[in-house]
């Protein structure tokens, strides 16, 4: 990674990142001594500019910032660095050193659990659950689909909140399988609703079109 560290007089400004939530954690700086030892040791490190010295995220408080990945923007002189944190952010105590709140969403967690299905089918680990459905192939995993969806709207017209909510999952989990074996991720999903609740969006049109029948 080739940073420039000229510009502002040895440092750059670093940008911390929860890399699961994708909350933005802190604004430090780096010189190209903290830069190195961040990744040697793997714990965030910056460059104090009030007391002239590096110092390691955590290492009086123990709140590391276990580093992730670190990206240079196009200029070259400022770092995205993805992160998994230790306890809060800020040494006040909150998550952020905006004091936002850093809860994971876990609708997020959809897209992580489809990349996990993704290696699956990559790989085909002996033992595992979704490799003998995509051993099965779609017909198979398209009649687990409905399967689970009549579980669910049984649980949803007759059964409790709990048992919904766990029905539901093994719907949304064979769901994603079916997305992943056809070559669709749950973010095709996302964006065909998020066209849809354009005001503008047309659905006679749309409909045409899917069906081929509009040149």
């Amino acid at each position: 990674m080739n940073i420039d560290f000229k510009k502002m007089d040895g440092l750059v400004p670093a940008i911390i990142q929860d890399a699961d939530t994708r909350q933005v954690l802190m604004l430090g700086f780096m010189n190209e001594e903290a830069y190195e030892k961040t990744l040697e040791t793997g714990h965030v490190t910056f460059w104090s500019r009030t007391r002239q010295t590096l110092w390691t995220k955590g290492e009086t408080s123990g709140h590391f910032l276990n580093l992730v990945d670190m990206k240079i923007d196009c200029d070259q002189d400022t770092l995205l660095v993805r992160v998994h944190p230790i306890g809060p952010t800020c040494h006040t105590g909150t998550d952020t050193c905006w004091a936002e709140d850093n809860t994971p969403n876990p609708l997020l967690f959809l897209g992580e659990l489809q990349s996990f299905i993704d290696r699956r089918k990559e790989e085909m680990p002996e033992g595992s659950y979704t490799t003998s459905l995509f051993n099965k192939g779609i017909n198979k995993i398209a009649q687990k689909v409905g399967e689970e969806a009549l579980e669910t709207v049984i649980e949803a017209t007759n059964g409790s909140k709990e048992h919904l909510v766990y029905e539901a999952s093994d719907l949304l989990y064979h769901l994603l399988v079916m997305l992943t074996e056809k070559g669709l991720r749950i973010e095709d999903v996302a964006a065909e609703l998020q066209q849809r609740h354009d005001p503008n969006w047309d659905k006679k049109r749309r409909e045409a079109k899917a069906a081929g029948t509009m040149k």
